[in-house]
């Protein structure tokens, strides 16, 4: 059972996690060492030394004996760092999302890209820093997770695969008359009323069929819907029942959108340094729908 982002607290440090969210960051694929061969210029010995961590201290000599790196002979790993953020429904009214740092080894990189969602197995460690640093921060540390197992969620309804029960019940489905005023009334039955509003929201989520002329020009067959109304409505219930249902969606609100805004923002990357692009919730969203409330608050 996955724990929630909010749930993780100082105690976990050290124990096996199961977190579940959305990937906002990814950076590039990068080799690590995780040993190091040297050669000694006299006899041409060679000699090895195991790396634990991120930093390690090249060594010398060795019965005195000048020793130099070998890049060719040493160890590399594919390393990764992904950026995860709790899901919308996790998010309490108001509040900025709470997001968590990830380190992808070998197989486990280039699973995935920004938008998707994960469920991440993993041990919570604190970052180990040393010397000038160390002294600035004193006793706080910053934590990452250190991923043992990946698993991307299907999230797009192209990945989808109806089992045979399903595929029965749709065929069913279809035949029916009234199967568009059906589908449109199971939009958040909880609220009375609404049927045009509902019905265009079913439109919004089945999509238009996207054309591709002779000529090359392509028309998108995207639906846009503003929803205007007095307060309380049910407009915002009712987008979030379609961020809720859609297979993939993003909930916003226009006060606090997603730590970097709508569509991206530049970002320092914390290990090497590089400027990052970290998408917004239009980027999270693509592919799928993006629900934005209280858009004149932007």
């Amino acid at each position: 059972k996955s724990v929630p982002l909010r749930q993780v607290k100082a105690k976990h440090i050290g124990s096996l996690l199961t977190l579940k969210g959305i990937v906002t960051r990814v950076t590039e694929v990068k080799p690590q060492m995780k040993v190091a061969t040297y050669t000694c210029e006299q006899d041409g010995t060679e000699v090895y030394q195991l790396v634990h961590g991120t930093t390690f201290m090249p060594q010398t000599n060795w019965n005195g004996m000048t020793l130099h790196l070998q890049t060719r002979g040493s160890k590399f790993e594919k390393f990764q760092e992904v950026k995860i953020q709790e899901e919308p429904d996790q998010v309490p009214q108001g509040h900025v999302p709470r997001a968590m740092t990830v380190h992808l080894y070998g197989d486990m990189t280039r699973q995935c890209a920004a938008g998707d969602t994960l469920t991440i197995s993993g041990v919570f460690l604190p970052v180990p820093s040393s010397g000038f640093r160390q002294l600035k921060a004193g006793l706080i540390t910053n934590t990452f997770l250190e991923a043992m197992s990946v698993e991307k969620h299907k999230k797009s309804s192209v990945d989808f695969t109806p089992t045979a029960e399903m595929q029965e019940e749709l065929d069913e489905l279809a035949e029916e008359p009234e199967v568009y005023s059906k589908l449109a009334q199971s939009i958040a039955p909880e609220i009375f009323g609404h049927d045009d509003v509902k019905k265009a929201l079913l439109l919004l989520m089945v999509g238009g069929a996207t054309r591709k002329m002779s000529d090359g020009m392509r028309i998108r067959g995207d639906v846009n819907i503003c929803l205007m109304g007095d307060p309380g409505v049910a407009k915002s219930q009712l987008l979030k029942y379609i961020a809720n249902t859609a297979p993939r969606a993003v909930y916003t609100t226009g006060k606090g959108s997603s730590g970097v805004g709508l569509t991206a923002a530049v970002v320092r990357d914390t290990v090497t340094g590089d400027l990052v692009l970290e998408g917004g919730a239009l980027v999270l969203a693509d592919m799928g729908i993006c629900c934005i409330d209280e858009f004149d608050k932007m």
